[in-house]
């Protein structure tokens, strides 16, 4: 049984995480997958694939998925277009030379890319077009906002809009400057919520990233917050936000000045974000990216209303038992008491918080929730922060039939097993954490 550091992040205290309008979860049989393509700290001549069932553990599927003709990729955005096709549009030069083009490949299967053409942005007297990143407007059309500079003063950047004339994404409009954003913001991501677009940017004469939004996706963009007025802190660029399955937001950037790649989640519509935290796994190994999220046949199963005993995968003779209130992981045998027995078998039900999550009740009828980190059964009090408390996702496991828990309202952290008690933590992507937080269903005990 490894014993690992605990987050710091204290599980049902953390402003600004309650209160978040709910999401559906992944219907039984069904999975998010999120997926990102990054060029690689050691090498931008190419790009790995990694996908995720949660936007925190990512996992390679396949390196080296993509090397353009000019051997040079960087910032790659991605997106699936509705021929089903994926795309990605990217920087084609290193940040020392000039370059007046982007890249686009195409994929059917996001691991094998073909090239498709580098396109010269038509900007009089361009020195450099950078990280050029897609955005798909509410009326389906096709945008690329790419970071340009002229010769007068090639470090200075100014977001510019293109949009897609044909379906193929093969024409393009002439650019227009993001009105309100202004001259040096790099790296410019745009998500709309409503009916109003939101915008993120790095300011790179302060290194911040800032925000600000508009009624118009070309503008004008009142930029209304500067400075370290996230907690993000300074050096940092590249960010991109894809929306969690609890309805929470999620943002990705660039750490470059400690080399350490982000995430903050925002459940209030960006206002406060939670403290940055280090991506596990891909973590200075993966270089300014952009996420796509699609539901996917093929996740995990549980059926609801039935009786399960829940064995670990890495301690295969140990079982969820409630003790006390609390959860913890003993030893469950023929030869164990009756009591004990009925202590290590749950009732599958519906999630409190979300029918296609799940909720684990006792003998008793209390429920599992977390509570200060640890996994305890308590009476519903009826309260919405109980229920989203006691709603877990299923994610896929380390093994076949095994399922790993995460948090309904605390995405990133599962139910776990720590010195044989049983934990909700922040996942910290080593292959030791997905053992210690995948679980069998079987047979009930009692």
């Amino acid at each position: 049984m490894a014993v690992l550091p605990v987050s710091a992040l204290a599980v049902g205290e953390v402003p600004g995480l309650l209160g978040t309008a709910a999401a559906a979860a992944p219907p039984n049989g069904s999975a998010t997958r999120y997926t990102i393509v990054p060029f690689l700290n050691s090498n931008d001549g190419t790009v790995n694939v990694y996908q995720s069932d949660d936007a925190t553990d990512f996992r390679l599927a396949k390196a080296s998925a993509y090397t353009p003709p000019s051997n040079r990729i960087r910032d790659a955005g991605v997106f699936r277009h509705t021929n089903g096709y994926y795309y990605i549009t990217y920087t084609t030069h290193t940040w020392q030379d000039t370059s007046t083009t982007i890249g686009f490949a195409r994929s059917s299967d996001r691991l094998n890319w073909t090239f498709l053409y580098d396109y010269t942005v038509p900007i009089a007297n361009l020195s450099r077009a950078w990280a050029p990143e897609w955005f798909v407007d509410s009326d389906g059309s096709v945008n690329v906002i790419v970071s340009c500079s002229t010769a007068n003063d090639e470090w200075i950047f100014t977001p510019y809009l293109l949009k897609a004339t044909n379906s193929a994404l093969t024409t393009w409009s002439s650019p227009v400057a993001l009105s309100g954003i202004g001259a040096n913001h790099i790296d410019t991501f745009l998500v709309k919520s409503g009916s109003t677009y939101h915008a993120f940017t790095k300011n790179e004469t302060t290194k911040y990233i800032e925000y600000g939004t508009a009624t118009s996706l070309s503008g004008p963009y009142t930029i209304s917050r500067t400075g370290n007025w996230a907690g993000w802190g300074g050096t940092r660029e590249g960010p991109a936000l894809v929306q969690l399955d609890n309805g929470g937001w999620r943002i990705f950037f660039d750490g470059y000045g400690d080399g350490t790649y982000y995430y903050s989640d925002s459940y209030d519509t960006f206002a406060t974000w939670s403290a940055p935290a280090a991506l596990p796994a891909v973590s200075g190994t993966a270089r300014h990216f952009t996420v796509i999220k699609e539901t996917v046949t093929g996740g995990p199963t549980l059926a609801k209303g039935i009786t399960r005993s829940f064995q670990s995968v890495n301690y295969s003779t140990r079982y969820w038992q409630t003790q006390s209130s609390l959860l913890n992981l003993p030893v469950v045998s023929g030869s164990s008491t009756t009591a004990e027995r009925q202590a290590a078998t749950f009732s599958v039900v519906a999630g409190l918080a979300d029918a296609n999550g799940y909720s684990f009740r006792d003998a008793s009828g209390n429920y599992l929730r977390h509570y200060d980190f640890r996994a305890r059964f308590d009476a519903n009090n009826g309260t919405s922060t109980f229920a989203r408390d006691a709603t877990f996702i299923a994610r896929t496991g380390t093994s076949s039939g095994a399922l790993r828990f995460e948090s309904y309202n605390y995405p990133g952290h599962y139910l776990r097993h720590y010195s044989y008690q049983l934990r909700v933590d922040r996942s910290d992507g080593t292959d030791v954490f997905r053992q210690d937080s995948s679980f069998v269903p079987v047979g009930a005990w009692a």
